[in-house]
């Protein structure tokens, strides 16, 4: 796995960023007082925030959703990785490659000036990531499995001397209610 490189990832979301506060102002509607938006659920907070505001400002009877529609666990963990990133020297990311949210974090740990990288699972690790670290920021995406999270603080702890400490930004609380045909669902053994 090489190092991912903060310059490359700051051009492609400048111009990722430019290219669509471009299309925005260029935008022109038949019936701009009536426009709402909605975004992605796993899109970059900051994004979102960046293009909403370019949109509020070429519309400003943009109707947004009834209520946000970027994930909670995408938006807090974001939020986390911006807030903690100033205290390590390192990011580790849990998750697939092909996951938006979990990329999303590598780009915030990026954006905060701090090399990261975005790890299936513990196996993924390079002993020379860790040459002059102290502390080591680990995330995960929102559908990473706990047990891939158990494992790589584990061969951090056994491999490197590391020592966990949790810190919690927000507390994530919310619970779903099982869809009706799986309450009336019998399991046979």
């Amino acid at each position: 796995m090489t190092k991912p490189s903060a310059r490359l990832a700051k051009r492609r979301r400048a111009w990722w960023w430019w290219n669509r506060r471009k299309r925005s102002t260029r935008l022109k509607l038949k019936t701009p007082n009536r426009l709402s938006y909605v975004t992605q659920t796993t899109l970059s907070v900051s994004d979102a925030e960046r293009i909403i505001a370019a949109l509020k400002k070429r519309f400003p009877n943009i109707k947004a959703p009834p209520k946000d529609d970027i994930c909670y666990a995408t938006t807090n963990r974001q939020n986390a990785v911006t807030e903690f990133a100033k205290d390590v020297d390192l990011v580790l990311v849990v998750g697939s490659k092909n996951s938006s949210n979990s990329q999303r974090l590598v780009d915030r740990a990026i954006e905060a000036g701090k090399p990261a990288y975005l790890i299936d699972d513990q196996s993924e690790i390079n002993s020379a990531w860790f040459k002059g670290v102290n502390a080591v920021l680990v995330t995960a995406g929102a559908s990473a499995p706990e047990h891939l999270i158990d494992n790589l603080l584990g061969r951090l702890r056994s491999e490197f001397g590391g020592v966990v400490e949790t810190r919690t930004l927000v507390q994530e609380d919310v619970s779903f209610a099982p869809p009706a045909s799986l309450k009336s669902l019998v399991v046979l053994k």
